[in-house]
């Protein structure tokens, strides 16, 4: 293959926008009243379509306990959260996208922390499997390791006077 042939299929190759589908993670910071959390969640919208992105699904956020704090220094200080806001959107962009989407979340003061990574497009969370029960015929002997007890006529009878007797020593004080 020539340079000049090599040369143009690189610049072809830079034309061609590749398409993958991400998903990203976001914590919003809880200091966000709860009615403005939607427009955090909007700029992070704006900026995947400003990427050229088209959403495929989404998971609203909602208000959890974290399982250990994270900081986040605003100005000079750095300050502790125990609770966040938690949501992901999924979405197909161009390779550059990713990239350019993780800077745009790392510099808005809202999100506490993001991530953003390749995904597929089917849906890949986890389903809850409910566990499946035995079933147990009338027919079916189900074998204990427990003793059995032994049968009445085994047993001696008691009499009556025995009982009463009984009765008296357990009742005296």
């Amino acid at each position: 293959m020539t340079a000049k042939k090599a040369t143009e299929d690189i610049d072809a190759g830079e034309a061609e926008i590749i398409l993958r589908v991400y998903e990203a993670g976001y914590h919003i910071v809880p200091t966000v009243a709860e009615g403005d959390v939607e427009k955090v969640v909007g700029t992070i919208r704006s900026e995947i379509e400003k990427l050229g992105g088209t959403f495929i699904s989404e998971g609203a956020p909602s208000l959890m306990k974290l399982s250990y704090g994270m900081d986040k220094r605003e100005g000079e200080k750095h300050i502790a959260y125990d609770r966040s806001y938690f949501g992901w959107l999924k979405f197909e962009a161009g390779t550059q996208s990713a990239a350019l989407l993780t800077n745009a979340l790392k510099l808005n003061p809202s999100i506490l922390r993001s991530i953003v990574f390749k995904t597929l497009r089917e849906d890949t969370r986890a389903k809850f499997k409910a566990p499946q029960l035995r079933e147990v015929k009338r027919s079916d002997v189900i074998k204990s390791s427990v003793r059995k007890a032994p049968e009445a006529s085994e047993k001696e009878a008691v009499s009556e006077v025995d009982l009463e007797k009984a009765l008296e020593t357990l009742t005296k004080e």
